[in-house]
């Protein structure tokens, strides 16, 4: 009963005076009980009766102006954006006629009118200003609107209804009725919830320069808070970034019918200036010209953050799929002319002793090659598509190896502490790119303490009783080796942390960097099975995490170094040895590799594709004891020209020697038993080792590298 007083519409505490009220007539009832008819008993229960009522009417008034102001509060919300975005002068009243919004055009026209009443507007206009507020009040009661001819052909016009709750006067041009007077009519008191608000979809009726005339409670919602409330005249310009041009000429050609496409990406302006994960808010903008005023367009608001993410994603992985893609093949064609390059570097060598002048000229071009096939290897690794030596190792072991450089590398004003598991598991890996994966993280994270800090490099083995998913990628359940290398020094901006492993990403000065290191270590470490992340906090550290698939067999013993076959001689060997079929359709490598295995006394026939390889065979009359040939060339590869070649020559042995790696035979496996891989570039001596290997090794024997 505390509030009964407010839920009947009357003020607070009213209640309290009913009891006061009541008396008189208790009294006056008591009286005519104990006396029946006595004038005292009458009396009081008629005054009592009478106050009541009084009272009781007094609160139906006041119940009925706090409905009517709710309703007209609810109303002008409804319309407002609307008459904000009117071009002619606009007024909305209650209905008593006290002003209560006036749009810009209106106060700029007629100054500020909001809390006065319309009859002061009217008395600027006609000298019998009640007479005529009366009259139009009573034909728009009749038939909804009334008109208020003017000089010039202007109109001032009410719109109203008995039960509405507002007024709507405007001042136009005569025979063009408003847009708001529509909205007028559906103002009553028991008018139904509005349907445009009710939508469950973010809409937006727009004007054609992009005013916002009004949003519903999604949109409102979808850009929390961004919309201001009853805005008079805000623009989506101000909010949404246009299509590449301004949004206002799209707007524009779309009303007009000038432009078909009305779907577009927007993304929020100034996301700087944002906060949070609105920062990088996009939403799809569909429009359509508004069926009821071809002036004005519906726009449906939809949230594509998380899309325009995923497409993020998708055109990051396409741009590192192509990147790959090309690397791979410049690598290719760098090996190939690399292997020419260093070959007949080697063939012009053997001719000459240290003491010739040209020896030392010699030396620097095959250094250089050296370099730059080095330099080709971190083209191969990023692609993974480099030729790896896998073997069981002991990670205890190879940091063992390692510290001494490791030392020397991060110099005096950098610690290094390298941490090991007493029950590390061991790993398959190459044992020199592995390596270069270590020094490379540990380099990147001296450069990132000049002030000096401490470096940890941690070896441990752990077991994923679930599998683990970080970075868009899953780790399967199982045992894991990591390593992580972590520092003391500036970190990692957050909105460079996903770039990090992009090749030529790098954040040091023009010079200092290639950018091409931790795409190297990645390209390495996904080509062994691994995983690296990376954890990063500005000004407190950076943390490298690398995880190998743990192996199961203890690291096996490494197998004595083959026999280094001595540096050919500069003269041909008496009598060839054997007969070699070359295939390779480059024809300086092929140049230099014939005049290498003749130099070691080979007979050398050659061939510039697989078609060639075969009608050699078919036309030669003795035996071919080994092809040496490419694995892709135009027309028939490698293999296929192989296999026929085997089913005439069944006893050759064969080296496939490419720029790719072997990841190009069909699942890493070569497809001609006991043959063996020479990866280029390869020199001289190794081009000649692999040979004579290969023709000494019996058939079945261990594949060579």
């Amino acid at each position: 009963m505390a509030h009964l007083d407010e839920q009947a519409g009357l003020p607070r505490g009213a209640m309290a005076a009913l009891p006061l009220l009541l008396a008189p007539m208790v009294v006056g009832a008591a009286i005519l009980v104990v006396h029946p008819g006595a004038a005292t008993g009458l009396g009081a229960l008629l005054a009592s009766t009478v106050a009541v009522a009084w009272y009781l009417m007094g609160g139906a008034v006041a119940l009925g102006h706090l409905t009517r102001g709710m309703a007209a509060r609810r109303a002008l919300r409804a319309i407002r954006g609307e008459v904000a975005a009117a071009s002619d002068p606009v007024w909305l009243c209650d209905a008593r006629g006290q002003v209560l919004f006036q749009n810009d055009a209106a106060q700029q026209q007629f100054d500020d009118l909001t809390g006065r009443p319309v009859l002061s507007l009217i008395a600027r206009l006609r000298a019998d200003a009640e007479g005529q507020l009366a009259e139009l009040t009573a034909r728009a009661m009749r038939h909804g609107n009334a008109d208020l001819e003017l000089a010039e052909g202007q109109v001032l016009s009410l719109s109203c209804l008995p039960d509405a709750p507002l007024q709507i006067w405007s001042w136009h041009r005569a025979g063009v009725q408003p847009d708001v007077f529509e909205a007028a009519l559906a103002l009553g008191e028991d008018a139904p919830a509005d349907d445009f608000d009710a939508v469950p979809v973010a809409l937006l009726r727009l004007a054609a320069d992009g005013r916002i005339c009004r949003a519903n409670a999604a949109a409102r919602q979808l850009l929390e808070g961004m919309l201001a409330g009853d805005d008079t005249g805000q623009n989506l310009a101000e909010l949404l970034e246009g299509p590449g041009r301004p949004l206002a000429a799209w707007l524009a050609d779309l009303s007009a019918g000038r432009a078909t496409n009305g779907t577009e990406m927007l993304r929020l302006r100034h996301r700087d200036s944002r906060h949070g994960d609105m920062r990088d808010r996009h939403y799809q903008l569909s429009l359509a010209r508004d069926p009821s005023d071809p002036g004005r367009l519906i726009a449906v608001l939809t949230d594509a953050s998380a899309l325009k993410t995923l497409e993020a994603q998708f055109v990051q992985s396409q741009k590192m799929q192509a990147i790959g893609q090309l690397a791979g093949g410049i690598a290719h064609d760098f090996n190939n002319l690399l292997t020419a390059i260093s070959g007949h570097c080697d063939l012009l060598m053997l001719k000459r002793d240290k003491g010739d002048p040209d020896y030392a000229d010699l030396d620097q071009i095959s250094q250089n090659a050296n370099r730059a096939a080095a330099l080709v290897g971190q083209l191969l690794a990023f692609s993974r598509k480099q030729t790896l030596k896998l073997q069981t190792l002991d990670l205890r072991d190879t940091l063992a190896d390692l510290t001494h450089l490791l030392n020397r590398l991060v110099g005096e004003r950098v610690g290094l502490t390298i941490t090991y598991d007493p029950a590390l598991r061991a790993i398959r890996a190459d044992k020199r790119q592995l390596e270069q994966v270590i020094m490379n993280l540990v380099v990147n994270a001296r450069d990132a303490m000049p002030s000096g800090g401490d470096i940890t490099v941690r070896t441990e083995s752990l077991h994923l009783a679930e599998a683990m998913t970080r970075d868009r990628v899953t780790l399967p359940k199982g045992d894991y080796v990591r390593i992580q290398v972590r520092d003391q020094g500036c970190g990692i901006a957050p909105d460079h942390l996903g770039k990090i492993f992009e090749p030529f990403f790098t954040t040091k000065r023009t010079g200092e960097g290639t950018g091409l290191g931790l795409s190297t270590a990645y390209g390495i470490v996904k080509q062994t099975g691994g995983f690296i992340f990376c954890d990063s906090v500005v000004d407190e550290g950076t943390t490298f995490s690398i995880y190998f698939p743990a192996h199961a067999h203890a690291p096996a013993v490494a197998a004595p170094a083959p026999r280094t076959a001595p540096r050919p001689a500069a003269s041909l060997q008496t009598g060839p040895r054997a007969t070699v079929l070359l295939v390779e359709d480059e024809a300086p490598v092929r140049a230099f590799a014939a005049r290498a295995l003749k130099l070691k006394g080979y007979d050398v026939l050659e061939a510039g594709s697989g078609e060639a390889a075969l009608a050699v065979l078919q036309a030669r009359q003795g035996p071919i004891d080994i092809f040496v040939t490419d694995v892709v060339m135009p027309g028939l590869d490698g293999p296929a020209w192989v296999r026929e070649g085997r089913k005439l020559m069944p006893a050759a042995k064969v080296i496939f020697m490419s720029g790719y790696t072997e990841d190009i035979f069909v699942d890493g496996q070569v497809p001609v038993p006991d043959a063996s891989f020479l990866a280029k570039p390869f020199t001289l001596t190794e081009l000649t080792q692999m040979v004579e290997m290969q023709l000494a090794r019996p058939a079945g024997g261990e594949r060579l590298h």
